[in-house]
């Protein structure tokens, strides 16, 4: 599966079926995932998982374990409309979710991808766009690698820019994504 068919699902669910909380929206991008670790040498990697963290248990959207642990989570979301209600409180959800796992695993690697609609992206005050927003704060928390493995922070993010005003246009490159999977793979062969 490449990238595109997986925006061209969301595209549909979330656009043309009006369905933008649905569950299945993200479950192409998540199959996309899964082939892309199994390409990288990662297979059997899985939706859905539901992990117990220190606190309490979550659906991971994708899991690679090796043998009972955990050992790759990422985690899916779609930003589509309202992203100055939804950017400011992603970053917060996220940190909170991400230390729980590590607090229990904190050899886990996790990769965070989130697809924002940015042709319904506006300036948040001072210039620039929510878009730039969430990838500054992103950045900002990722690149956790070891001997200094922070709770909350990530190894690997991106934001992929999709323009659903007039159909699944992607406007990031495969390739980029492609690098986070490769950073990902990288710091999980270096912990096993």
């Amino acid at each position: 599966m490449v990238l595109q068919a997986a925006i061209d699902e969301l595209y549909r669910i979330a656009v043309i079926e009006g369905a933008a909380q649905s569950p299945a929206r993200l479950r192409a991008l998540a199959e996309y995932c899964t082939e892309q670790l199994a390409s990288r040498g990662l297979p059997g990697a899985r939706a859905e998982v539901c992990l117990q963290g220190w606190v309490r248990k979550k659906d991971w959207d994708v899991v690679w374990q090796a043998g009972e642990r955990p050992r790759l989570g990422i985690s899916l979301k779609s930003i589509l409309r309202n992203l100055a209600g939804t950017v400011p409180n992603r970053t917060d959800d996220l940190i909170g979710e991400v230390a729980d796992v590590q607090m229990r695993y904190p050899e886990i690697a996790v990769g965070y991808i989130v697809l924002m609609d940015v042709g319904s992206d506006m300036p948040p005050g001072q210039g620039g766009k929510w878009v730039s927003t969430m990838r500054d704060r992103l950045a900002r928390i990722s690149g956790r690698r070891a001997p200094f493995w922070n709770q909350g922070t990530l190894e690997q993010a991106i934001v992929v820019e999709v323009d659903f005003r007039r159909r699944a246009e992607l406007l990031t490159a495969e390739q980029d994504v492609g690098a986070l999977f490769d950073g990902l793979v990288a710091e999980v062969r270096a912990r096993l």
